[in-house]
């Protein structure tokens, strides 16, 4: 379960962020808290219209995908700061990310009464029409004279204290499941395999299906080629240089952009030796046109559970007839400097040489039946390896860029990663 957790206060130093962080570090039992900011976002103006900032949008997205927000606000003058009133406003002004999300409101006050007015007041402010979230009744976590509530190590000093935090969370749990079994299965925006849409780093002017699309994007953009220098983030190459080097991986790489577009494969083999066949003639084609239609849903299936944050990785072992090998296809979701998702990194190589290695290395071996290379644990905590299996019809599951045949959705959402 990931939840969201909102901190009210804008301020450098501030004992609702300090109370959000130890929930984040004590409780991982009941679920995964990603701390979101609010400092940095725009004053609510409805005259300058900040819906579509990237801050704004970020905020909305996390908010969508999780399963519950934690909203910790501090109390000015007996009520929300301006801060976080601003931020509601934004989120109720033309996007509604709350509207029937579950909502915890918590509070730390350097006085007594902790935070007790502010927060009847966010409650009301969450009730509002055009926010309508569903915040949880009662189940009030309230801490008075904060600053002498922390150790130096940022953790509740008050054992009674914890123990109730934690009851108030373990019922915000329950609280979210019930919410969840009555709205039924949450539904992921569809993606566009056919990428119709445009990103910062669209070439424009070129149409994606061309089979010269590389040719001619690269002279569109003024593309820098051979002996040129590339500042990378950490280190300078040539671009003959990256190429060497990515050419040299002992795996096939692929990148597809976050519109769904497949910008770049290593051409390391010719198609019909690779491990999952590519072209050069599909470099720049959307998504859609390096699969058969008929296995869409599996490859959007894949997409959003990476774009959405359930997973960073989802990992397929793809049965051919070639008993030596064991080929797994590995999904990567990339992001940018700011945490955005920035497309897929799928590569694929045969584990099998891996795993002989490491038998080799730790004198270990595997049991069971003659198929114990894909069935057998050489660890107990192995399913990285073994539990991404296919069903017994042995089919191809999709690939981010080729196009092998199409399989139930189960093939493919039966890969688990740890």
């Amino acid at each position: 379960m990931k939840l969201i957790g909102i901190v009210g206060s804008t301020a450098e130093v501030s004992t609702n962020r300090k109370l959000l962080s130890f929930i984040k570090k004590q409780f991982t039992e009941l679920f995964t808290l990603e701390l979101v900011e609010i400092k940095d976002l725009p004053l609510f103006n409805q005259d300058d219209d900040q819906t579509n900032s990237p801050e704004i949008q970020q905020l909305n997205r996390k908010i969508i995908l999780a399963d519950g927000v934690i909203i910790a606000t501090p109390e000015h003058n007996h009520t929300v700061p301006a801060g976080l009133k601003s931020v509601l406003e934004w989120l109720s002004f033309k996007i509604h990310p709350l509207e029937n999300k579950p909502v915890m409101v918590v509070g730390a006050s350097y006085y007594d009464q902790g935070t007790s007015r502010s927060q009847l007041h966010l409650r009301q402010i969450l009730d509002a029409p055009g926010v309508n979230a569903l915040v949880m009744p009662g189940n009030e976590f309230l801490l008075g004279k904060s600053k002498e509530a922390f150790d130096e190590d940022g953790n509740l000093i008050d054992q009674r204290t914890i123990d109730f935090l934690g009851s108030t969370l373990a019922s915000f749990v329950k609280f979210i499941n019930v919410v969840s079994a009555l709205a039924g299965p949450k539904q992921l925006p569809p993606e566009d395999l056919h990428a119709t849409g445009k990103i910062a780093t669209t070439v424009e002017g070129v149409d994606m299906s061309d089979d010269q699309w590389l040719e001619k994007a690269a002279e569109a953009v003024g593309a820098v080629s051979g002996n040129t220098y590339v500042q990378l983030n950490r280190g300078l190459l040539t671009v003959d240089q990256i190429n060497y080097f990515l050419d040299s991986m002992p795996m096939e790489l692929t990148f597809a952009d976050s519109n769904n577009q497949f910008l770049y494969y290593n051409l390391r083999q010719e198609a019909h030796e690779m491990l999952a066949a590519r072209v050069p003639g599909q470099v720049g084609n959307p998504l859609a046109n390096c699969h058969p239609e008929k296995s869409y849903k599996n490859v959007e299936w894949v997409i959003q559970q990476l774009r959405s944050g359930a997973t960073d990785a989802v990992r397929v072992h793809v049965p051919k007839q070639v008993p030596e090998k064991y080929i797994v296809h590995n999904y990567q979701a990339m992001h940018d400097e700011n945490g955005e998702y920035a497309g897929i990194n799928e590569y694929i190589l045969d584990f099998k040489p891996i795993i002989e290695w490491y038998l080799q290395q730790t004198g270990q071996k595997l049991v069971g039946n003659e198929d114990a290379v894909s069935s057998a644990s050489v660890h107990e905590n192995s399913d990285a390896v073994t539990s991404a299996s296919v069903h017994e019809d042995k089919a191809e599951p999709a690939t981010t860029t080729g196009a092998p045949e199409a399989v139930g959705v189960d093939a493919v959402s039966s890969a688990s990663v740890k």
